[in-house]
Parts: structure tokens; C-alpha cells; sequence
């Protein structure tokens, strides 16, 4: 007869295997519908015949996170809204096949042909919480500090015209 102790490590501790592979499969659906969406309004707004001016557009560098090294790919798309705003719409890569998007609502100010902003975004508890940012753009750069409770760092991006095909 076996023993209480010798059944419970007999048998397998945590969610049945089903269980876990449910939510692997949408935690992916979840990406990948992240990622199309940011790609096809990308592509969007590259169509525009008038190349962008100041902060609106789209813009692609790095971004790089000065408390523990990493690292990534980063484009954005800033836009203005219906109501005179600025939304800021980020999609980092992180070691070359994790990616994460969000929107942070922009506050401009201008001083000397300089477009300065600031802004912050709730990225919930599992990315940090609340993330803050300032910048400014200077003809085709783009520089951002942020920073939230456990992370802080640079994004550093250029801005990408309208694309080639979307002229002709």
C-alpha cells in the first residue's frame, strides 16, 4: 500500500499538459495579432504621398535599457488625432523574435524649431507598470529616455519617408 507522500510525488505536480499548451497558443495568437496589426498600419502609413513633418510619421532605430543591457529593434508610428493630440504607437523586439507594442499619448512643446514631448503609459505589472517618456525630435531624429520602476533607457530612431512604391 502506498503511502500519502509516496502518491502525491507520484503523480505530476502543476496544470495537465493540455493546459499549458492552450495557453502557449494564445499567448502566440496574441503576438502575432499584436504584430500584423502594427505591420499593416506601417505599411498605412507609408502610402502617404507628403513626406511627414516633425514628429508625425513613422520612425525606426533601437531602443536600449541602460539598467541591464538589453536591447532591440524599435519602430513607431506618430500621428496626430482627430482631436489635435499626438499618440505615439511603439513595436520593440526583444532578442530578435519577442515583440511587444503599446500606444503612449504625446504632449508636444516646441521650443527653437525643436519638438519636445513627454508622455507615460500604464504597461501593466509583468512590464514594468507605469513608463514615462520625454524626447524630442530634430529634423529626421528621434531621441526618448524612459524609464518605469525596474527599467530605464534610450529609444534612438530616424524617420522613414513614405515608401518608394506608394510615389509612383
Amino acid at each position: 500500500m502506498q503511502t500519502l507522500t509516496q502518491a502525491l510525488n507520484s503523480r505530476r505536480h502543476g496544470p495537465p499538459r493540455r493546459c499549458w499548451l492552450g495557453l502557449a497558443a494564445t499567448a502566440l495568437l496574441l503576438v502575432a495579432t499584436g504584430c500584423t496589426s502594427f505591420e499593416h498600419e506601417w505599411l498605412r502609413a507609408g502610402q502617404s504621398a507628403n513626406p511627414p513633418v516633425g514628429i508625425v510619421g513613422r520612425w525606426q532605430g533601437s531602443w536600449q535599457s541602460q539598467a541591464n543591457g538589453h536591447n532591440g529593434r524599435l519602430r513607431a508610428i506618430v500621428r496626430q488625432e482627430e482631436d489635435g493630440s499626438y499618440s505615439a504607437r511603439f513595436h520593440a523586439i526583444y532578442q530578435k523574435v519577442l515583440g511587444f507594442g503599446y500606444t503612449v499619448p504625446l504632449t508636444l512643446h516646441e521650443t527653437n524649431g525643436v519638438a519636445g514631448f513627454s508622455g507615460q503609459a500604464n504597461l501593466h505589472w509583468w512590464a514594468g507598470g507605469i513608463y514615462r517618456y520625454e524626447g524630442k525630435v530634430e529634423g529626421t531624429n528621434f531621441f526618448s529616455t524612459y524609464a518605469c520602476q525596474y527599467d530605464h533607457g534610450t529609444f534612438q530612431m530616424t524617420n522613414c519617408p513614405p515608401d518608394v512604391a506608394a510615389r509612383h
